[in-house]
């Protein structure tokens, strides 16, 4: 979608289509899912994102992302409840507007909300009242309060006198299909009692549960607690692993045999580290936020350095793997089974693989991956190859990282020379398989 006459003086399109109700700032992996989310539930939706290729792809139907499936867009798109535009002037004429922007970290690991502030400056310039404003973008506690308002009321109107202000995290799990968009409980922080009230009542239009709270800041903390308690929980279940290694004792079994207690206790498994946007960024935000207040956050801090070290702890076991068959990794044929952060997806943000690739290169290992949802490293210079029983054979280690869906892991097993099996997908496999 081009800028229109109407879109740049703010006033609707009447182009016979839907009026949009919502604007979706940021279309990608939490945009778009919840664009569809709404435009099911009938509010027609207008995403906003800087990128043409993606306002080309929505607007012709086309899904970029994994968990919404073309099929599932093009409907949406050719009744007109979801369109795309790359102009900000277009969010003028809706009624609330979602901030879904990414929070990296900076180089020096302390929150960036640079991409945030700066669509809070556009989103200022266009700021009506009536509006409803909602950041679902991962953040520290105080974002919303401390960042956001001062910007947007710049504008000159004021928050919960004359636009409405909420925070509500978002709790995307790409690839989950029992708990989506729709059907994950939303917890909703507003600035005021009103605030809250108006949020509530628009998720409630596309969410099966709304959970409101009594401040943003609650909201805020919400999010990175339920991330910072998987990320402690993966790290110990990793030390453990490590632990488990040099004692010879089986993790895996040890942590099926833990299961069986009906109470007290909670499964993680161990695995070359952390992906995705969350587990591995979250906790850091906290951590920067704390030392405001005087406070180490030592054991978050240690959860994540446990957990930035399972690449090199995963190269380390190929190499003795290798030893074991008087083979160097130096030299050797490494087939990298799986890419993405997690399985079924195509996500590579934060995924450990990428690590394990460089860590083996930079031992001079000669590594080719397959992995059936990324189909090229194009930073690496490396292509997916096909997963056959004669391409598998002629590797002198196989390491399964990711354990998609569809894949044959018998026959990994059987043809394999030597497997390295980071994900516990071949239990009762022969010498040839060795476990994390």
């Amino acid at each position: 979608m081009t800028t229109t006459e109407s879109e740049s003086t703010g006033q609707a399109p009447d182009d016979g289509r839907p009026t949009p109700e919502l604007a979706v700032i940021g279309m990608g992996y939490v945009g778009l899912p919840l664009a569809v989310t709404f435009a099911q539930a009938g509010v027609p939706v207008l995403g906003l994102d800087i990128s043409t290729e993606r306002v080309a792809a929505i607007n012709a139907g086309r899904s970029y992302i994994e968990d919404i499936p073309s099929e599932e867009l093009a409907p949406l798109t050719e009744s007109g409840l979801v369109r795309a535009t790359d102009s900000w002037d277009a969010i003028r004429w809706v009624d609330a507007i979602l901030i879904c922007l990414p929070t990296p970290l900076t180089g020096h690991r302390e929150p960036d909300l640079s991409l945030v502030l700066g669509g809070a400056e556009q989103l200022a310039q266009r700021l009506r009242p009536g509006h409803l404003v909602v950041l679902e973008s991962t953040t520290y506690p105080g974002t919303t309060r401390d960042e956001i308002t001062p910007v947007l009321e710049r504008s000159g109107l004021k928050v919960g006198a004359d636009f409405h202000l909420a925070f509500s995290p978002e709790r995307v799990d790409p690839g989950r299909e029992d708990w989506t968009t729709r059907t994950t409980p939303k917890v909703v922080g507003g600035m005021t009692e009103k605030c809250t009230e108006r949020a509530v009542e628009l998720y409630s239009r596309a969410c099966e549960t709304v959970v409101p709270v009594s401040t943003p800041e609650v909201a805020e903390l919400t999010k990175l607690l339920e991330n910072i308690f998987r990320s402690v929980n993966i790290a110990l279940v990793n030390e453990l692993a490590i632990l488990c290694d040099k004692m010879e004792i089986d993790v895996w079994e040890v942590i099926g045999a833990a299961s069986t207690k009906p109470f007290g206790f909670m499964p993680f498994q161990p695995g070359p580290g952390l992906g995705g946007h969350c587990i591995p960024i979250d906790p850091f935000y906290l951590t920067w936020k704390a030392r405001e207040y005087d406070l180490h956050t030592e054991f978050i801090e240690l959860a994540g350095k446990v957990n930035s070290q399972m690449p090199e702890f995963c190269v380390n076991k190929a190499a003795r793997a290798l030893n074991s068959r008087r083979k160097a990794l130096n030299g050797s044929s490494v087939l990298v089974i799986g890419v993405a952060y997690k399985p079924n997806v195509n996500d590579m943000r934060e995924s450990p693989a990428l690590r394990i690739i460089d860590l083996l290169g930079e031992e001079g290992a000669e590594v080719t991956y397959h992995d059936p949802h990324v189909a090229e490293l194009t930073s690496r210079g490396l292509r997916s190859v096909p997963l056959e029983g004669d391409a598998v054979a002629e590797h002198d280690l196989v390491i399964i990282v990711t354990d998609h869906d569809g894949i044959d892991w018998t026959m990994v097993a059987d043809r394999g020379d030597l497997v390295l099996d980071l994900r516990n997908v071949i239990p009762d496999a022969g010498d040839n398989v060795w476990r994390l």
